[in-house]
């Protein structure tokens, strides 16, 4: 992928991109959630994003995570529109036993989380993010190849021009590095949905 195109939307501790790798370090008290459950807004994680109108297509990534160690320590994709409009996939680390791989979609200031828990060894996990118009899926994958849906969702504001890509953050006392490579943009791999017709 052309980097150049990418932007950063507040930069992290330290940030390095060499050969497609780039190597994020997260500064503590980062994050992103908007009200639900917790009623906090935090709004701060760092966001490594590209612009488009392009209403189908399919954006992967690698991500590695060696360094992650504290509890929310997280990395993966997203889609930030702005600060009350956005939806990201990662993993975040819980504890010494398991840690949560897990998506957050943000409408109109509210936040979900739909999570599910895996061991706390997994270091690495490959995102592919699909856009069909103002709908959305992410999906995951261990080796790149075989992937598994993790959500699918609508974007109140996620119509017509958009930016997607990549962030890291700490919400607690913390700081790790990690690592994004592999990163594609494809035709739309979500394929039409071949059941009931609309209405």
């Amino acid at each position: 992928m052309n980097l150049s195109l990418f932007q950063w939307t507040r930069e992290p501790k330290a940030c390095e991109i060499r050969n497609g790798i780039i190597r994020v370090t997260t500064l503590p008290h980062t994050d992103l959630w908007q009200r639900t459950y917790y009623h906090f807004r935090n709004d701060n994680a760092p966001v490594f994003q590209m612009e488009t109108d392009e209403r189908y297509f399919s954006f992967v990534v690698k991500t590695s995570f060696e360094e992650s160690h504290h509890r929310f320590d997280q990395c993966g994709i997203v889609m930030y529109l702005d600060s009350e409009n956005w939806l990201k996939g990662s993993i975040e680390y819980e504890n010494e036993a398991f840690q949560h791989l897990g998506s957050v979609v943000t409408n109109h200031g509210y936040s979900d989380w739909a999570t599910t828990e895996i061991p706390a060894d997994v270091k690495s996990m490959w995102y592919r993010f699909s856009r069909r118009e103002d709908d959305y899926c992410i999906e995951c994958s261990e080796d790149g190849g075989t992937w598994k849906q993790m959500r699918v969702c609508h974007m109140a504001e996620g119509d017509g021009k958009i930016r997607f890509g990549i962030y890291a953050c700490s919400p607690e006392e913390s700081s790790f590095a990690a690592v994004f490579s592999d990163m594609q943009l494809t035709e739309c791999a979500w394929k039409a949905h071949d059941g009931q017709q609309p209405d």
